[in-house]
């Protein structure tokens, strides 16, 4: 089993910044990814952003430039900073680490960005 915490949600003005924090524990020497999903009101979850074991990333188009995904191995921690934030960028944002076998979610993180 993997247990995955967030933090570092919260509310932020346009054009302000927000870091995300992951933090894992348990089996996880069985996870190959980690990524950051978000889902907003009346909208399907997507993929912001992923990191995968070898260091490759991975943006949505409508955060690249803007995100950076990145991972502190020695705390077992995936961080998410976001710049630039914009209104759209409000959601709900969760953690998610992937095995061979199955996703784990942590409990999310809601960030609403507004004036």
């Amino acid at each position: 089993q993997v247990q995955l915490v967030e933090s570092g949600g919260g509310l932020v003005q346009p054009g302000g910044s927000l870091r995300l924090s992951c933090a894992a524990s348990g089996s996880i020497l069985s996870i190959y990814a980690m990524g950051w999903y978000r889902q907003a009101p009346g909208k399907q979850r997507e993929l912001v952003a992923r990191i995968i074991t070898g260091g490759s990333t991975r943006y949505v188009d409508s955060v690249r430039g803007r995100f950076t995904i990145s991972r502190d191995n020695a705390k077992n921690t995936v961080y998410l900073q976001m710049n630039s934030l914009k209104p759209e960028d409000t959601a709900v944002y969760s953690c998610n680490g992937r095995s061979t076998s199955r996703d784990y979610w942590g409990q999310g993180t809601q960030v609403t960005v507004s004036s």
